[in-house]
Formats: structure tokens, C-alpha cells, sequence
């Protein structure tokens, strides 16, 4: 009875450590830091010192490489990241896991940097989609003495079935990604048509009125043609704040003073004020501030568009250990439980890019009341 339990105590704890390593892995939405998630998660799961996670490449090489156990500066010294030869690629090629007492001991053991750490027990699970092998995820150097056991492997194959699902999802979400960029892009193009060719067709009109009345009424002449200069200001303001919008953003400078650029040229192009108050202090992760950045972009796109504002307020600072951003106007509104609201502001997904980041999204509105897009992100 007492071994009953004890074996019943193993199993729900080793099932309680597999669950939590999948969700740290589903948590994920970028397919970099779903690799690293996995193989800090196996390394954890079945107490290896090493583990590495390779994703295959073109002509031999690897796509990713990830590791856990060793230091940015031992992996300097190592080198470039290893290519398709030896073990790994036996890895690779085969559909079976490998578990070996002493990996210094095999044919394939070849080709290994002199820097490398010394490697003994080895694990290696194929991480498979069908046919397709999405990579390999491998542990060395179980802590324990005794090396990795039939129990050891059979965990890492069924954390490898989950590690594929997470993989395919997130590849999965960065393709439709960059889809939402393209139709962004797409959106832009035709902005930048119907917004600045309007406006040079009533300047061609307004040069050509210029022209008929340039003999018989001079005076007129000179207030249309200072309708053409003030047509061709707003064009060419129109035409820099769309142009910049296509440009990608970098973000070198940070995410405060691209913010402070981005509104300055919309406070050029729009007779909405629009206005920034920001905490120069705040640093965030790079893709932090990316993301941060677009759904910015786009809460400004819809208070200018679709808002019909005369204020639009940019505020970012920091409540309670978490970087809060704030886009506020004073236009007119709309019923927030409707999702998506007007044929469509982009609201699922900036909330599904706060997301990405583990941000949470608020939307707060009414009709006739403004409209404030709210994004919280621990710092």
C-alpha cells in the first residue's frame, strides 16, 4: 500500500512538473522564445545539466540553436553555431530517440569544439509535425548519478509531442503577423491615395482658376495661388507622416523618443492636437517597446480617422512595478462591448499584441464620451 502510494505521489508530480513546463511553453507567442522556454523547461523537468534545442536549416546548418547550462562567455568561445554532422545530424535523420550512457563512446561522436563542455549521458528527442521534424531537443549530464532511464525518455518524447504543438503555434502566429503587416501596409498605400490625391487634385484645380483669372483679376490670382501653396503644404505633410508610418521603425533611440517623433509629425499633419507625456525614464525589452509602439500607432490611427477628435493624449508612466500606456481623445466614442466596432479598428489585435508580450489590454468607451486604449506591461 505504502509503495502504492509513494508510486501514485511520483506519477501526480511528475504530471504537475509536465503540465507546468507545457504552459510555460503555450505562454509564448514568439518562436525564439518558444525554443528557449523548451529547453529551459526540459533541462528543469528531468534535472539535466546541459540541454540545447536545434532547429534545421539550409545546406547543413541550423536555423536556431538554442542552449541552457552555458555562459554567454563559454559559448563565445566555443564558436559559430555547429552545423548538420555527427550525432546531430543521426538526430536528425533518424525517427527514434536517442539515450546513450556515454555519448564520448559513439561513431557520431565527432567534430565537437575544443571549448565545448564535456558531455557523458545524453538524451536526444526528435520534435516532430507528422513527418516533418521541426528540430531535436537534447539533454547531457543528468545531475543524478545513474544516467537518464526509460522513464527519463519517455517524459521527454511526450514534452516533445507538446514542445511540436507550441512550435506550430507559434510560427503559426508570427506568419499571420506578418500577414497583419502586409494588409497594413496595404491600408497605408491607400491612405496615401485617397488622402494626397485629393488634395492635388483641388490644388490642380485651384492653379488652373489661378491661371484663368491671372489677367483680369490679379487680386483673385493671388489668393488662389496662396490656396495652391497652402494645398501643396498639406499635401507634402500628408505625404511625410504616411511615408513615415511605411518606414519600419527600429526603435534605436527608444521607445519615448520615437513616440515623441511619431506624434510630432502627426501634430503636423492633422488639425487634431495631438500631444505626448511621457516618463523619459522607462526602458522596456525590445520587443516590449515594438509592440508598445504599434498598438500606439494604431489607437492614434483611429482617434484621427474614425474618432473625428480635436485631442489626442499620449501618456506613458509607471504604476505599481508595470509601465502603463495611455491613448486618450476626446472624439466620439463608441459602445466598447461591441469588439469591433465601425467595420473594424484593429482592437482584437492590439489586444492580441499586448498579449504576445504578457500586457493586458483595456479599451475605455462610449458614445460621445472619447475613447482611452489602455496597455499594462510588468516591467
Amino acid at each position: 500500500m505504502v509503495t502504492d502510494e509513494r508510486c501514485r505521489g511520483d506519477q501526480g508530480a511528475t504530471l504537475h512538473a509536465v503540465s507546468s513546463a507545457v504552459l510555460a511553453v503555450t505562454r509564448h507567442l514568439s518562436v525564439h522564445e518558444v525554443l528557449q522556454v523548451i529547453v529551459r523547461a526540459a533541462a528543469q523537468l528531468l534535472d539535466a545539466r546541459y540541454a540545447a534545442l536545434g532547429v534545421p536549416g539550409d545546406e547543413g546548418s541550423f536555423a536556431e540553436f538554442v542552449v541552457e547550462g552555458v555562459s554567454e562567455e563559454d559559448w563565445e568561445r566555443i564558436g559559430p553555431l555547429p552545423r548538420q554532422h555527427g550525432m546531430l545530424a543521426a538526430m536528425l535523420k533518424g525517427d527514434a530517440p536517442k539515450r546513450l550512457g556515454d555519448i564520448r563512446k559513439e561513431p557520431e561522436f565527432e567534430g565537437w569544439p575544443v571549448a565545448h563542455p564535456v558531455l557523458k549521458d545524453f538524451l536526444g528527442v526528435p520534435i516532430r509535425d507528422g513527418e516533418d521534424v521541426l528540430g531535436i531537443v537534447f539533454l547531457a549530464n543528468k545531475r543524478r548519478p545513474g544516467g537518464f532511464t526509460q522513464d527519463d525518455e519517455d517524459l521527454l518524447t511526450l514534452f516533445a509531442a507538446h514542445a511540436a504543438i507550441a512550435m506550430a503555434n507559434a510560427r503559426l502566429y508570427e506568419h499571420n503577423r506578418e500577414l497583419t503587416v502586409v494588409a497594413e501596409r496595404n491600408r497605408l498605400a491607400r491612405e496615401l491615395h485617397d488622402a494626397v490625391a485629393q488634395k492635388l487634385f483641388s490644388l490642380r484645380l485651384t492653379a488652373r482658376t489661378a491661371s484663368a483669372l491671372a489677367e483680369r483679376d490679379p487680386a483673385r490670382t493671388v489668393q488662389e495661388l496662396e490656396q495652391v501653396e497652402r494645398l501643396a503644404a498639406e499635401a507634402l505633410a500628408e505625404l511625410r507622416a504616411v511615408i513615415l508610418e511605411l518606414r519600419p521603425t527600429d526603435l534605436a533611440d527608444g521607445l519615448v523618443a520615437s513616440l515623441r517623433k511619431h506624434v510630432e509629425v502627426l501634430d503636423r499633419a492633422h488639425e487634431s492636437n495631438v500631444r505626448l507625456c511621457a516618463d523619459e525614464a522607462i526602458v522596456l525589452p525590445e520587443e516590449h517597446e515594438a509592440v508598445a509602439f504599434r498598438i500606439t500607432q494604431e489607437a492614434l490611427y483611429n482617434a484621427l480617422r474614425h474618432a473625428g477628435a480635436s485631442t489626442v493624449q499620449v501618456r506613458l508612466r509607471t504604476e505599481d512595478q508595470r509601465a502603463v500606456l495611455e491613448v486618450s481623445d476626446d472624439g466620439t466614442g463608441f459602445d466598447a462591448s461591441d469588439v469591433e466596432p465601425q467595420g473594424g479598428l484593429g482592437l482584437t489585435s492590439m489586444r492580441e499584441r499586448a498579449y504576445s508580450i504578457g500586457g493586458d489590454l483595456v479599451i475605455g468607451a462610449a458614445p460621445g464620451g472619447g475613447t482611452t486604449v489602455r496597455l499594462e506591461v510588468p516591467l
